[in-house]
Formats: structure tokens, C-alpha cells, sequence
């Protein structure tokens, strides 16, 4: 959804079951690449791969965070070679200090890393890494090298290694066990990265870095605050890459040995960190416990806190109900800096939960005008035109928020609602189906479907109902040497 808080650890859990299940499909054998991991298996095995991922586990769909993670990645990726695939990014709401890439050039950025690095190059520092392993192919080569291997089993590994990596012993167990059940002990292994092909990312993922116009102490820096988390938290909320192979010291100073040969003027080079921190304050003030969250920004001097620091201090305050206070605080932060975006934004949804739609609507239409990208700005327009009853207005905001994030249970179930509520039924229960489909609820999907089924009456309504029923149904009329890969 387009605001969950919590990790779906059972989700996740489901995700491997799912993967461990399409090993045994006739599909799944049918697919095997015996010893020649080409290209095209690899864009076939990454996309299988991500569309699991965007139906199972906790993504990060505020634009706020994915455009500024994205667009940094872009920024890195810019960098590599040419590639057959495009680069493509997403974020995982998860407290462990991870990034995880697969090939086909998809790469997963955790919450958790970008809440506890200090500067954007050390970001950027990991991204770089993990974009060096997609393009070196590291996981690909050995893959080729098993020999007997299909996708299905590629994709259990692939799954393994992800949750393996989503914090917690029992998770990580539970992964490294289906892993196993679906590959064998031994091919499970063979995946993992070697010392070299680390010390091999970590040279081109510098490079990268470097063309990019980041400062290289940035992954020097980067694995310092990894080394120090290793004193205080289990190896489960550290990158795999650095908790397998623990030697950081040999790491950096190789690293820092690269300085020696390096131009002088690259480290002058200075972070702007203005949008890093905008995603930090909601990271923190949004996705975590909100008592740490309120611990973290009291030990802040009050002289002290930034725009940003109080604006977190609001979201805290508002998710804990304490709506006088954050109130204060979001005025506060508006004060410090009047006209920043997310704050109008932040603000004006502060106003919109507490049912003041008056104050709300300027908010929001100011953040709009500044940002019409914003779909979450959007989201909350639409809302608030709901509520006053402007159907015709609030449902085709709606729909543009829907355009911009397709897959959003919340978006869909609001929409449904509004189209139900100016008697549109049969729209209203396509939506809804859609919202349950994406909320992975396909009980309650083909409920809404049927009754779609019902109201269709035009040849339009028909030609959505079909695009629904493939949608809720994708098996039906299929043989079974004819599932979807």
C-alpha cells in the first residue's frame, strides 16, 4: 500500500513458498538452461524475480523516496558499460542495512541502509557495489557454471538469499532452508559471492562512484558505519556481502591504498545531501518504531533542530495521536522553511488525518503546484474532494493518481469507494477487485469481480471486465503445460 508502516514478515515468508512451489511446475522444468545462463535467461529470471517481489513484499511507494532512490541509482548507473537490460530500482520498507541486486539489473534498496548512512556518496558507495555485481555477472557466471539449473530453482535461490537478508534468525533460516530444498546444499552455496568477486565489486563499484562526481571516501565511509553496527546488532542487519566475508579492515585499506594514486581534487568534493535527508526524516518519523523515533529527535538540542528535525518531530507526534503538539511542530517546520514541498505536503496530510479539511487543502495544493509529480500530494487532494462530496473532481484526481502508481491497493480502494459512492457500481467494484488483487486478497477479488460481471452492460464496461478477468483469472483457459512462467 501506499502507506504501510509494518514489514510483512509472513509475506515474505510466502514469497520463497511461492518460489520453492514454481520448482515443480511443468513450466518451471521446462525452463531449464542446462549450463547456458544466457542473457535472455537472465532478463527472464530478474523479471520473474521483481514481480514477485512488487506482490510480496512491503515496497516503499512514497515519490518522495522512490524518485530520490531512483534517480540516484540512475546517476550511478549512468556509469556502467552498456548494458541488455535497464537498470531498474525499488525500496523495501526494512530495518536491515542492506541493498541486494539480481540479475537483469534489478537492485532493492533497504530502508534500513539509507536511515543509517551518514552522507548520500555512502549510498551511493553501495549502489555502486551492488551495480558492479550486475555488471560483472557474478551471480549469473555461477549460475552457468552448475551446469543443471533452471529458472524456477534460480528464482528459489534468488529468494533465499532476499529473505535471508529481511532481518530476523527465523527468516533468515527459513530462506536458507528453501533454498536448499530447491537447489541442494551444494549448488546453494555455490552462489554466493567469493573475496574476489567482492574485492572485484568493490573496485568497479568505486569507479563508478568516482565518475559519477562522488567523493571515493564515500565507500570508505560507507563501510566504517557498517563495521560499527557489526559491535551492536546481530549479522542479520548488515549487508550479506560484508557479514559473510568479515575482513573490512583488509577492504578499506586496500581501498584506501587506491587514494594514493588518485587526483588530489576528488576528495574535495562535497555531498549535496539536501533530498538524502528529506528521505532519511521519513524514513525515520514514518517507517519506524515511533518511540525510538521520538527518542532520536528530543536528544536534539531544540535550539538546534532543522526544518526537517521538527517535521519529523510532527509526523512522530501525529502518528502517536499527540495532535496538539505535532501540530506545533509541523507550524514550526513550516516557519523554518516556508515553501519547502514536503513539508506543505507532510503538513497538509497532518490536517487531512485529523479532519480539518480547511486548513488541509491549501496545504496540499500549494505542495501541488510547487510538485505536480507528487502522486501522494495528489492522493490527498482527491480525498479531501471526497469528503466534500465533488465526486466528478475527487474521482478524477484519483484516476491520476492511479496512473502514476498502477499496482496500489489503497489508491484502487479509495477510488472504488468514490465511485461507488456517486453510483457508479460497476467501475466501484472493478476497482475494489483490483485493490484486493494488489492487497493480495483473491477470495474477496473474484467477489468483486462477479459482481462486476453482474452490471456490465456496455461494450466498454465489457472490454474492462475482460482486462479484469485475465487480471483475477490468469490461469483460466489454460492447459497445464501452460501457466505463466
Amino acid at each position: 500500500m501506499l502507506f504501510r508502516n509494518k514489514i510483512n514478515t509472513q509475506a515474505v515468508a510466502g514469497l520463497i513458498i511461492f518460489f520453492v512451489m514454481l520448482c515443480l511446475t511443468p513450466q518451471a522444468m521446462a525452463s531449464s538452461i542446462f549450463g547456458d545462463f544466457t542473457v535472455r535467461d537472465e532478463i527472464e529470471l530478474g523479471k520473474e524475480f521483481d514481480k514477485m517481489v512488487h506482490q510480496r513484499m512491503p515496497l516503499v511507494l512514497d515519490p518522495q523516496i522512490t524518485d530520490y532512490v531512483k534517480k540516484l541509482v540512475a546517476r550511478v548507473a549512468h556509469q556502467m558499460p552498456p548494458q541488455p537490460f535497464p537498470i531498474t530500482a525499488a525500496v523495501i520498507q526494512n530495518n536491515s542495512m542492506n541493498a541486494f541486486a539480481v540479475p537483469g539489473g534489478y537492485i532493492y534498496i533497504y530502508t534500513g541502509l539509507i536511515l543509517n548512512l551518514k552522507h548520500e556518496s555512502e549510498l551511493a558507495a553501495v549502489i555502486g557495489h551492488e551495480l558492479a555485481h550486475v555488471s560483472l555477472r557474478h551471480v549469473a557466471r555461477r549460475m552457468e557454471q552448475m551446469k543443471l539449473i533452471n529458472i524456477a530453482s534460480a528464482l528459489g535461490t534468488l529468494a533465499g538469499m532476499l529473505i535471508g537478508m529481511s532481518g530476523g534468525e527465523n527468516a533468515g533460516n527459513l530462506g536458507t532452508a528453501l533454498a536448499v530444498g530447491s537447489m541442494g546444499g551444494a549448488q546453494s552455496a555455490y552462489l554466493s559471492y567469493t573475496q574476489a568477486n567482492e574485492r572485484e565489486a568493490d573496485h568497479l563499484g568505486m569507479n563508478y562512484l568516482i565518475a559519477a562526481g562522488f567523493n571515493p571516501e564515500g565507500m570508505v565511509d560507507s563501510f566504517k558505519i557498517m563495521k560499527q553496527r557489526q559491535w551492536y546488532v546481530s549479522n542479520n542487519n548488515i549487508p550479506t556481502y560484508l557479514s559473510t566475508h568479515p575482513g573490512l579492515d583488509t577492504r578499506i585499506d586496500y581501498l584506501k591504498e587506491r587514494f594514493q594514486r588518485m587526483p588530489p581534487e576528488y576528495f574535495k568534493r562535497r555531498d549535496d545531501d539536501a533530498q538524502f535527508l528529506k528521505t532519511q526524516t521519513l524514513i525515520r518519523a514514518r517507517m519506524t518504531d515511533a518511540e525510538v523515533a521520538l527518542a532520536y529527535y528530543k536528544n536534539i538540542p531544540a535550539e538546534k533542530r532543522t526544518c526537517l528535525d521538527n517535521l519529523g518531530m510532527g509526523i512522530v507526534l501525529s502518528r502517536m495521536k499527540k495532535n496538539q503538539d505535532a501540530a506545533k511542530y509541523f507550524e514550526k517546520a513550516h516557519n523554518q522553511c516556508p515553501g519547502d514541498t514536503l513539508i506543505l505536503r507532510e503538513e497538509g496530510r497532518f490536517y487531512f488525518t485529523i479532519g480539518n479539511m480547511d486548513k488541509a487543502s491549501p496545504l496540499l495544493r500549494e505542495a501541488y503546484l510547487r510538485d505536480p509529480r507528487d502522486a501522494m500530494t495528489l492522493f490527498f487532494l482527491a480525498r479531501i474532494e471526497g469528503v466534500r462530496k465533488n465526486y466528478k473532481q475527487a474521482i478524477l484526481t484519483m484516476r491520476k493518481v492511479a496512473e502514476m502508481v498502477p499496482h496500489d491497493q489503497e489508491i484502487h480502494y479509495h477510488l472504488g469507494r468514490m465511485l461507488g459512492e456517486s453510483g457508479n457500481y460497476f467501475e466501484a467494484h472493478v476497482q475494489l477487485a483490483y485493490a484486493d488483487l494488489y492487497g493480495n486478497n483473491p477470495k474477496q477479488a473474484k467477489f468483486h469481480l462477479q459482481k462486476a460481471e453482474g452490471l456490465a452492460r456496455t461494450a466498454e464496461q465489457k472490454e474492462i471486465l475482460v482486462k479484469l478477468q485475465k487480471a483475477v483469472n490468469p490461469d483460466q483457459d489454460k492447459g497445464p503445460g501452460n501457466a505463466p512462467g
